[in-house]
């Protein structure tokens, strides 16, 4: 007989779901502001600030600005204050943005698919002398950055730009940021289709617009019909690269939600082949799903990768047919990855028997003379197409054969490098704690010196190795997809100080094995000896390299005693 007492369990009592938190998604939460950022760009036409800076601030000087107008909305017209000089990389973080602000500010001057002439880098290269302590960095995405500026020039600045088809405006904030494009579009011959028209209508039609105005953070977007795939477009909110379709031809394949910084993200191809005529439409389409569907609660989470990390690229694909386009887009091939140089350095021919030039300024970094002096040469021969790039070249278009080596060794004489070594070629940077708020570390004079040290101590070398210098964790110079790449942090050296320093990253890429690299746990270099631990790591990987080896290839398998 069984004597087992059987005891029944009281129902198990569900447990009342958390009701969801609103992330700010205008289609789902409404648009009532969640927080401060939003409420102020809710308040009116932002760029109105435009005339009160004309008519008000550049009359009454710097502290008749109110913080608002100051941050966010100076952004929408291209302008940040810069960071105070004496406050070191310690302090960021530690010190609100008010405290670590000057009183001088940063310009970012739209060069749009990197199109300049002579005449447009003269007036930047004399706006740079005359105002901006002739300062003048060429950043990766095509644009020319100032600093240095008073409240009180800018009405002058914006004058001059405007004269030669240049403007600041959306240069930062909350909106579309200057659409990267091929620098050789329409001219290079091993080009698979020229994407001009598509950029040159986004920029008529939709970038003027008012509904994309208020995003919920900065969008950045690229196109480029160039079979080297030349815009990063692995690292873009949305990016086209040429595609041929095996019915249909040339077109493009579109990506979504790529994105560094402290989340790292590569783009998701949507699987479609995009006629050109249809690019413009997919690219405001992509645009505002990214308006309405967006998270605005979180700055940190209002970037489009989370939300296409959370859809899925499906569920993104079938909302931008059904929701946006009203059509379905053509199911199209991979394109295969360009596995060599996206740059455009030394002599390449153009589709009409010309041939263009790519130089390299150092990091990008230039001076307002030395702008001027490119100009110069640029007119002497005649040359009235100068493009920007998103590796911080200078190319040169239109060049005859019999003026290629006297314009190279001219432009050699202004400082920049026609035929650099491989160091030269391969290192870029932010803009670091010279001037940046949020930076821990200097940056972009360290580059110019580790380039010259590593020639010197090193050597030219047979493979690409790139190295990226950025000042804090926001990947502005591409830390995690460098094949050495510097993370400026605050660290300790061995007499207990507080100093700048940097987290490695090291063997990223976002082509070939796109990866964010190995990242050494606990591993930390002093800024001031980068130049020793990147000559001890590239000693490691010539002595074991095997034939054919690339450094990417070689970090995966290293022993880490070797990587330190």
């Amino acid at each position: 007989m069984d004597t087992t007492t059987t005891i029944e369990k009281a129902p198990r009592r569900e447990r009342p779901r958390r009701a969801r938190k609103p992330e700010g998604q205008w289609r789902i939460d409404g648009t009532t502001p969640l927080n401060h950022v939003e409420e102020v760009k809710q308040d009116g036409d932002i760029l109105a600030v435009y005339d009160r800076v004309v008519n008000i601030y550049s009359k009454q000087g710097f502290d008749s600005i109110p913080a608002d107008d100051l941050a966010p909305r100076f952004k929408w017209l291209g302008l940040y204050t810069q960071r105070r000089q004496d406050l070191g990389g310690e302090l960021t973080g530690q010190l609100p943005d008010a405290e670590l602000q000057d009183r001088y500010f940063m310009m970012r001057v739209r060069f749009e698919g990197g199109q300049v002439t002579p005449a447009r880098l003269r007036a930047v290269g004399e706006i740079s002398r005359d105002y901006a302590r002739s300062t003048a960095d060429f950043t990766d995405r095509q644009n020319i950055q100032l600093h240095w500026l008073r409240i009180e020039d800018i009405p002058a600045i914006w004058e001059k730009l405007d004269s030669v088809g240049l403007s600041p405006l959306l240069g930062c904030g909350d909106v579309p940021r200057i659409i990267l494009g091929s620098p050789v579009a329409g001219v290079a011959a091993e080009e698979i289709i020229d994407a001009t028209p598509a950029i040159e209508r986004i920029q008529r039609e939709h970038l003027p617009n008012p509904e994309f105005h208020n995003l919920p953070r900065k969008f950045k977007s690229a196109i480029s019909g160039h079979s080297r795939q030349d815009v990063t477009h692995e690292i873009q909110d949305v990016a086209f690269i040429g595609s041929v379709h095996p019915e249909h031809g040339p077109g493009f394949e579109c990506f979504v939600g790529g994105g560094l910084s402290t989340n790292p993200m590569l783009a998701q191809s949507l699987g479609a082949w995009i006629p050109l005529e249809d690019v413009p439409d997919v690219w405001a389409g992509v645009a505002r799903i990214f308006r309405d569907y967006g998270y605005r609660r979180l700055r940190n989470r209002a970037r489009l990768k989370f939300l296409v990390a959370e859809w899925g690229i499906e569920k993104f694909r079938d909302v931008l047919e059904t929701e946006y386009l009203g059509r379905p887009l053509i199911d199209g091939p991979r394109q295969p990855t360009n596995p060599g140089y996206r740059d455009h350095i030394g002599i390449h021919p153009q589709k009409d028997g010309r041939f263009y030039l790519g130089v390299k300024p150092t990091v990008g970094h230039t001076t307002g003379e030395q702008l001027i002096a490119i100009a110069e040469v640029a007119e002497r021969f005649g040359i009235e197409r100068i493009r920007t790039t998103s590796e911080k070249e200078l190319l040169f278009l239109d060049v005859e054969r019999t003026d290629l080596t006297a314009l190279a060794a001219a432009l050699d004489e202004t400082g920049l490098y026609s035929k650099p070594s491989e160091w030269r070629r391969n290192i870029i940077s932010c803009t670091g704690l010279e001037f940046c708020k949020l930076a821990h570390a200097t940056t972009k004079s360290r580059a110019v010196a580790l380039v010259d040290e590593l020639e010197e101590r090193v050597g030219d070398i047979d493979v690409p190795v790139r190295i990226a210098v950025n000042g804090c964790p926001n990947s502005c110079a591409r830390t995690q997809v460098a094949d050495i790449g510097f993370k400026g942090q605050t660290v300790t050296d061995a007499d207990g100080n507080r100093v700048e320093g940097f987290q490695v990253h090291l063997g990223g890429s976002m082509s070939l094995n796109a990866n964010f690299g190995r990242k050494l746990r606990g591993h930390k270099v002093l800024a001031d000896d980068i130049g020793d631990y990147v000559t001890r790591v590239v000693t490691h990987f010539r002595d074991q390299r095997r034939p054919e080896e690339t450094f990417q290839e070689w970090v995966q398998r290293a022993a880490e005693e070797d990587l330190q």
